[in-house]
């Protein structure tokens, strides 16, 4: 693999999709001062020739052009990483797992970094079943490559973050990790009234909360939290409740009527000793003032990830981040994009392998290296 530390030209990076998460992660090869973006691939087609910085939302006359152009050809785009360099692979996995695996699979084989948000079962690669697993190990031998699947939720705000503030704590009850946001914004209309069921009836079963669905994409994140506190889980278990909407809202997604799903809250607990002991907590809410009741984000803010550690003492922080003229979605969207593209230089220097959010460190920012745009 290619030593850093040694060789001072910017590692090249494809970024592979242009919506919530790629536009961001653009954003963060363009400005990482050992980085170099190389190519963009895209899906449609009123998207090839497009500048990547005009893809990814950055200043017009400062740096939205890029000289990079968008691309559908993906042979030609991962060969311009010369057999390795790095893919940030931002393609959405929920509908297609088997696809979104095969492409990373074939990125690793032909000796580039990946480093992705995009299936659920590599969060925790330890517990990864073999049929997803064992390919991408062989890939990664083949290629001298490394992989690291990460995201904020699940990510950072469920591994990495709840695990540092435990040792903050002399007596620990519970760590609750919790994401609490307004979906008004969010800009996947799909996902928001079919995944999550927002605007359905109440007797429509959201496929984000079937049976065994949160575990499959949470589970991974209560492992390795117990797994960093050296803890043994009893089982895993989910807690799912709903309420409708007292009367029609609009918002920038379209109409969401009276009667109908309005707020959605999820519990994915791992219990220790008959306890949930480690709780990973979903509140989704289509505006905020529905569920009043339920966990709100701190005063004046409509999104929010927060860790609780109940004990003593109980230390309870909140991250809020905004992006795209102070969109919260998209504001956690960049810190999905930053971490994983941040690990890049790291993951290039280690041993060929696949990696979790506990073991790939949370490197100190290189940004302020960066010049200031020209005006």
């Amino acid at each position: 693999m290619v030593d850093c530390n040694v060789c001072h030209s910017p590692i090249p990076v494809v970024v592979w999709g242009t919506g919530n998460v790629g536009r961001a992660a653009i954003r963060a090869v363009h400005a990482h001062p050992d980085l170099a973006l190389a190519a963009v691939i895209v899906a449609s087609e009123s998207k090839v020739g497009c500048d990547a910085g005009r893809l990814a939302d950055l200043p017009v006359g400062v740096a939205g052009d890029l000289g990079v152009r968008a691309t559908r050809d993906v042979d030609a785009a991962l060969a311009s990483l010369g057999g390795g360099g790095a893919l940030v692979y931002a393609v959405s996995g929920e509908l297609r797992p088997d696809e979104a695996v095969a492409d990373i699979v074939r990125a690793l084989a032909a000796g580039a970094v990946v480093v992705s948000t995009s299936v659920y079962a590599l969060y925790d690669h330890h517990s990864a079943p073999p049929e997803v697993r064992d390919p991408v190990e062989q890939a990664c031998a083949a290629g001298r490559s490394a992989l690291f699947v990460s995201g904020i939720d699940p990510g950072w705000g469920n591994d990495l973050l709840p695990v540092l503030v435990s040792g903050l704590g002399a007596r620990i009850e519970q760590i609750r990790c919790q994401e609490i946001f307004d979906y008004s914004t969010y800009d996947a209309e799909d996902s928001v009234r079919y995944l999550v069921g927002m605007g359905q009836p109440m007797d429509y079963e959201p496929p984000m909360v079937g049976a065994g669905v949160p575990t499959m994409v949470w589970g991974g994140q209560i492992r390795l939290i117990a797994r960093a506190l050296g803890v043994r889980l009893d089982e895993i278990r989910e807690v799912v409740d709903r309420q409708p909407l007292t009367e029609q809202v609009t918002t920038a997604l379209g109409d969401f009527g009276e009667g109908m799903q309005g707020a959605l809250r999820f519990e994915v607990q791992g219990v220790v000793d008959g306890r949930a002991l480690i709780v990973i907590e979903h509140v989704t809410r289509i505006v905020a003032d529905v569920a009043p009741d339920w966990p709100a984000p701190p005063a004046g803010g409509d999104g929010a990830h927060r860790v609780v550690i109940e004990g003593r003492p109980r230390i309870e922080i909140n991250v809020e981040a905004t992006d795209e003229d102070g969109n919260r979605s998209a504001g956690g969207n960049a810190t999905a994009a930053d971490r994983i593209v941040n690990a890049i230089p790291w993951l290039r220097d280690a041993e060929p392998g696949l990696y979790d959010g506990l073991e790939v460190p949370l490197t100190p920012s290189v940004y302020l290296r960066t010049p200031p745009p020209m005006p």
